[in-house]
């Protein structure tokens, strides 16, 4: 069967490439073409990339107000490619804004359309719930929470586990040891904090400097940031000129498997630290207006996505103006090992393990896809 998957960022691209690995072990005679990046590529191929992610993420409102007229142009070529392609099935991966536009002109045309990895319309837009129901054929869902939210609103959802762990799994199986990651990274031997502050050149515009300040606090750690390949290196090298934060790419799961605690921003990113089991604070700024704008649409309690799934704060959250030095130390030192909170933290992230499950979801996703296709 023929099938054309969307996504429009990093972890789209992520969790994309390993649903098509399931999709080929279901249907071995599996066609693709796709929006999406590096990983989707090394499984569908290059040449059935029609557009990579680089050119297609921006996030926040007045980013996205910004580049309205560049996102239009996007969705009116993307729709003419999947009008020519004339795939089995539309396979929508997060992304709100633009798949769900993309779901609407699919359901217009006759094409079987699944969301894959719901949009988080519990958190803010909870209209998309409408558009949803009435233009997807079949969602996906990835926290078992959604299946509730989801089934309330009239939609009966699928949900096999979550597949952040067959990231999780396939990456750390393979890491080096310690000393090893160390020395290859040109690390010292000091304790390492990681910084994880974005994968947007707007979050690190917003992020990095605090976490840049906050490293002075802590000389006896060593502070490394989690850079990732498709954003400029001179983007970082401007807010660490002259302090002794250091920098590895591309190695998000190593360097938290070695660290012992962790500044993220609010994403998928506080998941994947939780579910390591590295103790974290969430520090996020955004563009002010961006911020005043989501808080009055957002509409729960907290931003990180282990709060979410425990219900209840376990990570602090320091958003905006609580993101300060005195607040972030404080936290710092207590989720350290040692602190007062470190404990406590670590069985928290126990619990999140058994809520979140094992790996194996992308390939059971991938089966179910294709059962529902040939059904």
């Amino acid at each position: 069967m023929k099938y054309y998957l969307i996504a429009g960022e990093a972890s789209g691209d992520l969790h994309g490439s390993n649903l098509m690995k399931g999709l080929k072990k279901a249907d071995p005679e599996a066609e693709f073409r796709f929006w999406g990046g590096d990983r989707m590529a090394e499984v569908g191929g290059a040449d059935n990339l029609v557009k990579h992610y680089k050119e297609t993420s921006f996030m926040g409102f007045v980013e996205v107000v910004r580049n309205l007229k560049t996102i239009l142009g996007q969705i009116k070529e993307c729709k003419k490619d999947v009008e020519q392609y004339a795939p089995d099935v539309l396979i929508l991966i997060d992304y709100a804004g633009f798949n769900l536009r993309m779901a609407k002109f699919a359901k217009s045309i006759g094409i079987r359309t699944f969301f894959y990895i719901a949009p988080k319309v519990w958190a803010w837009k909870e209209s998309r719930v409408k558009k949803i129901k009435k233009y997807v054929d079949q969602l996906f869902v990835i926290f078992p929470f959604e299946i509730d939210y989801f089934r309330k609103h009239g939609i009966e959802a699928i949900y096999e586990g979550n597949p952040i762990m067959d990231s999780i799994t396939e990456r750390i199986s393979v890491v080096p040891d310690k000393e090893q990651f160390l020395s290859e990274n040109g690390l010292d031997k000091r304790p390492v904090i990681a910084l994880l502050a974005g994968s947007r050149k707007s979050e690190i515009n917003n992020n990095l400097p605090f976490m840049v300040e906050l490293s002075y606090e802590y000389p006896q750690y060593q502070f490394v940031i989690a850079g990732v390949s498709w954003l400029d290196k001179g983007i970082y090298d401007k807010y660490t000129k002259g302090s002794d934060v250091r920098y590895v790419c591309d190695k998000t799961y190593e360097l938290l498997s070695i660290s012992d605690g962790a500044v993220v921003t609010s994403g998928t990113a506080t998941l994947e630290t939780g579910l390591l089991g590295v103790p974290e604070v969430v520090c996020y700024r955004a563009n002010l207006a961006t911020m005043l704008i989501a808080n009055a649409f957002i509409k729960v309690p907290y931003v990180s996505l282990v709060n979410i799934n425990l219900g209840r704060e376990s990570v602090r959250e320091l958003l905006q103006f609580q993101m300060n030095m005195r607040n972030a130390t404080a936290e710092l030192n207590a989720i350290l090992p040692g602190g007062s909170q470190h404990e406590r933290m670590m069985n928290d992230f126990t619990e999140l393990r058994s809520l979140i499950g094992g790996a194996g979801a992308s390939d059971r996703f991938a089966r179910r896809m294709v059962d529902l296709l040939k059904n």
